[in-house]
Order: C-alpha cells, then sequence, then structure tokens
C-alpha cells in the first residue's frame, strides 16, 4: 500500500478519533450546515481573520493550533503582540483552499473557515474526519449565506444579528459563552453612545466620506464598513453606485468629491498615494487634508467585528464631528477595552492611538 495513503489514512484516523474521545453535540453554521463538534474543543484551525481575530478576544487563543496563511495581510503585522505564537502556528490554508496533508498533522478538533470557502474546501476537510464550522458575521438569507457579496433587504439586522449569532457560536464550540456574552454587550453599549452624541446631526447635514484601499477598491452597499460610516454619522459616497467590495475608477472618487477619506491602518502606503498622485488633487478631501490613517482598533473591514463597533464607529464619528465628542478620550476607551479582551493595553502598539 502506497506509504503516503497510509500516512494520511492515519491521520484522519486521529482526528476522527480526537473528535470523538468526548461527547459530542450538533450546532449549526453561519451557511446553514449542521455540524457535530466535541463537547469540549481545545485545538482549532482557523482560516477566516474575523474568526482569528475573535478567538484571541475570547480569550481562546491557546486553542489555536493552526492558522490562515494570509493572517498578518488581513490583520497587520501588529497583531502579533496580542498572540507572539502566531508566527509559530503551522498554515495549513487560506480563505479558499486547504492542504489536507498539512491540516491533518495538526490533529484539530474543529475548522473554522469562511462562509464563501468553495464546496470542495468544506468537503475535503469533513472528508477527513474533521468537523468544519462556516463563519460570515451575518444573518442572511438562505439563497444568500455563502456569498462573499450577499444581497441584504435589511443591512442594519443582517449585521447586528448575524455578529451576535457568530460571536455566540464561535464562544460556544471553545466553550467560552461567557466571555461571547460580555463581547456582545460591550459592543452594542458602546455603539449605543455614539448615536447619542449624533441626535443633534440631521441626514442633510452628513459629511461625506470614502473609504479608500489599494488599487482604487472600495465598500459599496451591502458591507459592514457602509453601516459602520452611517453609525458615525457619514454618508458613504460609493454606496448609490457600486455593491459588496469592487474596485473603482479615480473618475468615480473625483464625481463622488468626499470631503473626508478614510484609510485603514494596514494599508498606509494608500494615504501617501492619494497625497502625492496629481489625480487625487482636485478632491476636497485631498485639498482640505482630510485624509485619514485609521487606528488598527477601528477595523473598517466588510464584515463585522466587536471592536470595530466598540471603538471604530465612536472614532470615526469623534473625527468627523469632534464638537460633539469632546467628551470621549479615545486613548482611554481603546486601552479599556484591549485591557479587558486582549489582556494588553492598546498604547503598547508601534503605531500611537489616533484622536
Amino acid at each position: 500500500m502506497n506509504k503516503r495513503f497510509v500516512s494520511l489514512f492515519c491521520a484522519a484516523l486521529l482526528c476522527a478519533a480526537s473528535s470523538s474521545v468526548f461527547a459530542s453535540r450538533t450546532i449549526v453554521d453561519q451557511i446553514g450546515r449542521t455540524v457535530t463538534v466535541p463537547d469540549q474543543v481545545n485545538r482549532v484551525v482557523v482560516l477566516q481573520h474575523q474568526t482569528l481575530d475573535l478567538l484571541m478576544q475570547l480569550d481562546a487563543k491557546d486553542k489555536i493550533v493552526g492558522v490562515l496563511s494570509s493572517w498578518k495581510k488581513h490583520l497587520g503585522a501588529d497583531v502579533v503582540r496580542l498572540d507572539p505564537q502566531l508566527p509559530l502556528l503551522p498554515m495549513p490554508g487560506d480563505l479558499t483552499q486547504v492542504n489536507i496533508e498539512s491540516l491533518l498533522k495538526i490533529h484539530p478538533q474543529v475548522v473554522f473557515v469562511t462562509n464563501y470557502a468553495p464546496p470542495a474546501m468544506i468537503q475535503q476537510i469533513t472528508d477527513a474526519g474533521i468537523p468544519v464550522v462556516a463563519i460570515s458575521l451575518r444573518k442572511d438569507a438562505k439563497n444568500q449565506a455563502n456569498k462573499m457579496n450577499a444581497s441584504m433587504t435589511n443591512e442594519e439586522q443582517v449585521y447586528n444579528e448575524g455578529l451576535k449569532q457568530g460571536i455566540r457560536l464561535i464562544g460556544n464550540i471553545v466553550n467560552k459563552d461567557h466571555q461571547a456574552e460580555d463581547l456582545i454587550k460591550t459592543a452594542f453599549a458602546d455603539r449605543a453612545k455614539v448615536a447619542e452624541h449624533l441626535k443633534a446631526i440631521p441626514d442633510d447635514k452628513r459629511i461625506r466620506v470614502y473609504m479608500a484601499n489599494p488599487n482604487l477598491t472600495t465598500y459599496g452597499s451591502g458591507k459592514y464598513t457602509g453601516l459602520m460610516m452611517q453609525h458615525a454619522g457619514a454618508e458613504n459616497v460609493a454606496a448609490k453606485t457600486i455593491k459588496g467590495y469592487q474596485q473603482v475608477s479615480i473618475e468615480n472618487v473625483m464625481k463622488w468629491n468626499p470631503e473626508v477619506i478614510f484609510v485603514q491602518s494596514r494599508y498606509p502606503h494608500v494615504v501617501d498615494e492619494i497625497n502625492h498622485d496629481p489625480r487625487w488633487q482636485a478632491i476636497d478631501a485631498v485639498k482640505e487634508h482630510h485624509v485619514y490613517l485609521m487606528p488598527e482598533y477601528a477595523k473598517a473591514w466588510g464584515y463585522p467585528t466587536p471592536e470595530a463597533m466598540a471603538l471604530g464607529e465612536m472614532w470615526m464619528a469623534k473625527k468627523l464631528y469632534p464638537t460633539q465628542f469632546k467628551d470621549i478620550d479615545m486613548s482611554k476607551m481603546a486601552n479599556g477595552y484591549y485591557l479587558h479582551f486582549y489582556h494588553t493595553r492598546f498604547d503598547k502598539a508601534p503605531r500611537a492611538v489616533t484622536q
């Protein structure tokens, strides 16, 4: 018999055995799949950066035995200070692919994947005897659950309920239910504070904002980033033109003529490109020097995170409407949040908090 086949077969048996030593339970993941997982989960592989970030906040990083290969690209290099073991962990796959041989060597009890992971990838891991849990942080209609750019009739409900559902699901699987509820409570309480401060800003006075990503990509309707802007009192200039995460043209941006441009912390080079590229100089945000690099904690991603709700929306709102947020100390908020959920101060970061 082929030695490689024997090795893979034995590793699959070990994975299956490790999942059945303890009593099991059945859960439903965020694309509607029924999955049986062990009652006690201590070894997980994470092939989605949002779930990796959430596991750190749920005080479950000791359970992570493998990560997606693009974790540094998606979370930023500074994330290592929150989990120094990250660079040492095996990387048996990424968002849309898996190396089954490498995965089997780690003997995970559960593999977390993104909602748009290819069905063949999910089936490959399942066939190896390892439970696969898909996370979207959205509560979608059934026919939209496995799409990257989903159609939504009520974005607010899809993301609010989906984030709660996703955090509870991850927390339950890794036996961190209490931490999950704490995370949810904090995120939505801080969002409510933003709304309270913005009550006096009418809709027709909202500041027009563009979210600049590399290669002229941005977020339109149907992405959490649009909701983030909305909750911060901004108008996303791209929302009426594009859906989801797409590339646009410089002509689009010039036509929209945003008053403020935000850039995620993981893309600092984009700020330099905007400020030095002659094509951008006619745009109001550039002329008025209102191009801002967001702090790491803002996490203005296409998918929601509790940190973005608790800190990112507040930071964005304070940047847009400083008079209404004079009582808010972002350094104090960020350090408090990080101490509570990451067990370290935010200001230990190489990049300082932006007020």
